[in-house]
């Protein structure tokens, strides 16, 4: 008699395997499956702008500037209303996501290239390389973000390839911390010291050994940078200097709604709502693939 790798029987002797451990994990962590529904339909909805706007997000209509939402009495020709220049409201916040979600994804890309092999490599070598890395890491801890970036962006001028590359520039140094700690706890790790006895290759070390075991810090990072370079971006584009208009910005809109805010609230609390919702939801989702993936949780 055979027994199968689902088989009741055998896994009541054996217990569950680790990947039914992980799935019942993330299946039972509603932040996770919340954060990751939100950020999943925010993403679609971005790829589908084309298709899911009901009008152009440039195009301009003076004769129906202002006009309120739906839920305020405005009509279902335009949902959310319309703005200042009576350019569609719904369809200027769906292609905003467009942007949020580029400017977070990539700028934790780029940061997160270089602060974790800057990390990885002074926790691993240590010496000279640790402390060129931690005098890095210090200057760039005394330099203020934003006040870099507005200085940056002032001089280069504003616009979304300039905003990525500074954020993508500015915010490597929680990588470079976090892999660094992580770092130095795995490669004093058994597994670590039996690959070095056996003769393998620094980089098949790095690659095989330590990388895999840090992963779950470098995933709940990447996952707070996004969010941040997320903030940052509404930030810049508030202060106009970040995203240029006609280009369709969440921290734009609020800039731009900002002077009709005491007579027109929702041209601000729209945006603000979903920027608040997005950045909420990337959280969620880091910390909950932190706590199903954390090595203290495995079997």
């Amino acid at each position: 008699m055979t027994h199968t790798a689902n088989d009741p029987l055998l896994e009541e002797i054996t217990g569950p395997t680790p990947g039914q451990l992980l799935r019942k994990r993330v299946f039972g962590h509603q932040g996770l499956l919340i954060g990751v529904i939100v950020v999943a339909i925010l993403t679609l909805i971005a790829i589908l702008a084309p298709l899911l706007a009901p009008h152009d997000p440039y195009a301009q209509d003076l004769m129906a500037r202002m006009k309120p939402p739906v839920f305020l009495g405005g009509t279902w020709e335009h949902p959310l209303g319309t703005d200042h220049l009576g350019r569609d409201y719904l369809s200027r916040l769906i292609y905003g996501a467009r942007v949020s979600l580029l400017i977070g994804v990539v700028a934790a890309t780029i940061s997160g290239l270089i602060g974790t092999a800057m990390g990885v490599a002074a926790g691993y070598f240590g010496g000279r390389v640790d402390a060129v890395v931690t005098f890095l890491i210090n200057v760039r801890l005394a330099m203020p973000v934003v006040l870099v970036a507005l200085a940056v962006v002032a001089i280069l001028g504003g616009s979304l390839t300039v905003v990525i590359c500074v954020l993508g520039l500015l915010l490597w140094d929680r990588f470079a911390v976090v892999m660094r700690a992580s770092t130095l706890q795995v490669r004093q790790r058994e597994y670590v010291a039996a690959a070095q006895a056996i003769g393998a290759s620094t980089p098949r070390i790095l690659l095989t050994e330590i990388m895999p075991n840090i992963a779950n810090n470098l995933i709940v990072v990447v996952t707070l940078e996004m969010a941040h370079a997320i903030l940052l971006e509404a930030a810049l584009s508030f202060l106009g200097l970040g995203v240029q208009p006609p280009t369709p910005s969440w921290g734009l809109m609020v800039s731009e709604g900002k002077n009709m805010m005491l007579f027109e609230p929702w041209l601000v609390l729209i945006p603000g709502a979903v920027l608040f919702v997005l950045v909420l939801a990337i959280n969620l989702m880091g910390d909950g693939l932190r706590d199903v993936t954390a090595p203290e949780n495995r079997s």
